[in-house]
């Protein structure tokens, strides 16, 4: 008997381990410095042939790096891959998305992602939301015989479908695969960093070329013309910056991990940083899952209140959170045979049944249950307004009320303390929900967020003038009776305005602005459909999470910023002392070892730290002009300090290296702002490693070095002074 196809895709959140090795190993930057340090080992000594190692040391820490993530990675995909129920000869069980078999019937209910291709072969009010591969929102109304797509998720009602195309063979497998994996695609910092890469690579090779000219004619000895050469071009690649900014990339993705945060995609970091306006839904977010009746208020003395509720409780086979509330208060079913179900969605707001000899009753929001201006109606914006939610149940029929029923809801002890954290960080938060705005206002105000007392009903808001929608939008902070179709335009007029939105949410009417938003952030007990999307879920449902993994993305955005400022200082200094050199037809003023001892004590070393630890700062727009402004200036006027103390030591090396080491590891000093305890510690050792090289007869003699004198100290001094003027002019790096 033929064993059938099992929904076996590639894992999609990482590399394999051979693509890992191939990123990391064959690089343009090592094929580079490869070819330099050949010609090192071929023409000169080997002593200056140690900036090879940074071949192998950016090779090693680069896989080391992403396969941590990747392994952090992998297990939290496993975690955060929600369960499917497929039925198997007569039974209902739950198996991971890689068990679904070819022909297995697979049971659907609100929120559940469609995982592979089918037929419908039972509905009950189905209706499949397939916006994501069509882009249209409005949800499809599924019958027997119908096809479903993978990519596409429930958003009302029940049924089920034979699963007719699984694994690779699925209509999104594809896509999801290029959504999902571990990329470093669309990033603006990487964008970044490649236009730092591009231009410079096409500065390299006639500032090369000309000074290997330049070189070969000075120089008798050929061997010195190279290694002089070879000094130059090695100082202007900045090799180690791509790694770098990798490298803060993958610890971040590790850190998060580790605070039960999966990051679906890597340039969600990037996402994080930016934030400047956080948009949370009242449940699930501010709120704690789940809610407990608190009390039925009847209206009319002869309706059937208990067993109608009872009945329409139990009638939905995928209850919501307020069905459920109430199938806990009623947990016998009356007996009432259904003859019709429409199921609840959030774009309706409510829920109804037709039992047979009972007639059809209704049950949802008061607001648009109830006409307005009834003495109902007021009851229900009244207890609405304590924070309570409200639920009406009505006969059909004639839109009779028969009963309010409130709901108790958890407000979640750690949101007040959240909530002060994004206003201390500058992050506007709004509450965009699909309740009674008098209860989301309640709540609101409760936890003191700023204009939570003016909370506006969403049903009276513009649509089709999207700029005073974005007015709105910028003065309230608090918005109740938001349909599904509100929020994604509610996302889109927020990044109108120039914000960074990021969108938190748990249910399936969260989807469309989750997918929109900046950054989509998804509790891991919310939907498959949510966690799909979500660039970023937690996984421990915590709200109390956000500020941490906000500060994450802070920390990585802002420590490659400093590592790209040293990175691409040295560029520039060596770009200066390449033309100077190349046009006058100096020597050049130091080895590859010299470069060698130099780079480890300011850039690299310094640089490895500096990407890893703590950093507030919220990430700013204007990366690459900012990094620019620095760079150039600092890098100009070092190279400016190198070539005046060479000459005024009459062509010493030593006093070039000096003055190289002296101003490059004051930059450093400006880089590393705000010092704090194991900042200086690290600026210490850096300075007192370098001494240990000069006064080690040893050292001094490997690297051949002199004493330097105090003339490279004095115009290490006036170079010093000039870069922090600089600095201050110019206001690129933030204290």
């Amino acid at each position: 008997m033929a064993v059938a196809k099992k929904n076996t895709v590639p894992r999609r959140t990482s590399r394999s381990l051979s693509a890992i090795i191939r990123a990391n190993v064959f690089t343009f930057f090592n094929l580079v410095i490869g070819v330099l340090w050949a010609l090192i080992l071929i023409f000169g000594q080997w002593q200056d042939s140690l900036f090879g190692l940074v071949i192998v040391a950016n090779s090693m820490i680069g896989i080391v790096q992403e396969l941590r993530a990747k392994r952090t990675l992998d297990r939290l995909a496993v975690v955060n891959e929600a369960p499917v129920t497929v039925r198997r000869d007569g039974r209902d069980e739950l198996v991971h998305p890689e068990e679904i078999a070819l022909g297995d019937v697979i049971l659907l209910g609100p929120g559940d992602r469609v995982l592979v291709d089918g037929e419908v072969v039972a509905a009950q009010g189905l209706e499949i939301d397939e916006s994501l591969l069509t882009g249209e929102a409005d949800p499809v109304h599924k019958k027997p015989g119908d096809q479903m797509l993978s990519g596409s998720f429930a958003v009302a009602g029940s049924g089920a479908f034979v699963a007719t195309k699984v694994g690779e063979d699925a209509y999104a497998a594809v896509l999801t695969r290029q959504a999902s994996r571990f990329s470093l695609a669309h990033s603006d910092l990487r964008d970044g960093v490649a236009k730092f890469i591009k231009y410079i690579t096409w500065l390299v090779i006639p500032i090369g070329a000309l000074l290997i000219y330049s070189q070969l004619r000075h120089n008798e000895d050929f061997g010195s013309a190279i290694t002089g050469a070879v000094a130059g071009i090695v100082t202007m690649i900045p090799e180690g910056l791509v790694l770098m900014t990798s490298i803060a990339f993958a610890v971040g993705v590790v850190r998060l991990g580790q605070r039960d945060a999966l990051v679906q995609e890597l340039p969600a970091i990037e996402g994080l940083a930016r934030v400047d306006v956080l948009c949370v839904d009242k449940t699930g977010t501010l709120t704690a899952g789940g809610m407990d009746v608190d009390e039925v208020i009847p209206l009319r003395q002869d309706a059937p209140v208990d067993s109608a509720l009872a009945a329409l409780a139990h009638a939905d086979p995928r209850p919501n959170a307020t069905a459920q509330a109430i199938q806990a208060c009623y947990p016998e079913a009356p007996g009432w045979t259904s003859t019709d179900i429409v199921p609840f969605s959030s774009a309706r707001k409510w829920s109804g049944a037709t039992f047979d000899g009972h007639g059809t009753w209704s049950l949802g929001a008061p607001d648009v249950l109830l006409p307005p201006g009834t003495q109902e109606y007021g009851t229900a914006a009244t207890l609405a307004a304590t924070g309570a939610r409200v639920v009406a149940l009505c006969r059909t029929e004639d839109r009779e009320p028969v009963a309010l029923i409130t709901l108790k809801q958890r407000i979640r002890p750690d949101a007040r303390e959240t909530l002060r954290y994004f206003a201390e960080q500058g992050v506007t938060v709004k509450v965009i929900s699909g309740d009674n705005p008098d209860a989301v206002s309640a709540i609101a105000t409760y936890l003191d967020i700023p204009g939570g007392d003016r909370a506006v009903d969403a049903r009276t808001l513009p649509s089709d003038d999207d700029e005073k929608l974005a007015e709105i939008l910028e003065s309230h902070t608090v918005f109740g009776r938001v349909t599904p179709q509100q929020k994604r335009l509610f996302v889109a007029a927020l990044q109108s305005r120039g914000h960074t939105v990021a969108m938190t949410g748990d249910g399936v009417n969260d989807v469309l602005a989750l997918k929109d938003a900046d950054l989509g952030i998804a509790m891991g007990a919310g939907s498959p459909a949510t966690k799909a999307v979500a660039q970023v879920v937690l996984l421990d449902n915590k709200f109390a999470s956000l500020p941490e993994v906000v500060a994450e993305g802070r920390r990585v955005l802002a420590n490659i910023e400093r590592v790209s400022n040293l990175f691409l200082t040295k560029t520039f200094y060596a770009i200066a002392l390449s033309l100077v050199v190349g046009v006058l037809g100096m020597v050049f003023p130091f080895a590859p070892r010299h470069s060698t001892l130099v780079n480890a004590l300011t850039i690299g070393v310094p640089a490895l730290f500096l990407a890893l630890g703590p950093t507030a700062e919220r990430s700013l727009p204007g990366f690459v002009p900012r990094v620019l402004r620095f760079a150039v200036p600092a890098g100009l006027i070092t190279g400016a300090g190198v070539i005046l103390s060479f000459s005024a030591a009459g062509g010493d090396r030593t006093a070039a290296v000096v003055t190289l080491f002296l101003v490059t590891w004051w930059v450093l000093v400006l880089i590393a702002r705000p010092l704090n305890a194991w900042k200086i510690m690290l600026v210490g050792a850096m300075a007192v490693l370098f001494a240990l090289a000069l006064a080690i007869p040893f050292t001094r003699a490997f690297f051949e070095l002199g004493t330097g004198g105090w003339t490279a100290v004095g115009i290490s001094a006036a170079a010093a002074a000039g870069i922090s003027i600089a600095v201050k002019l110019t206001g690129t790096l933030r204290t």
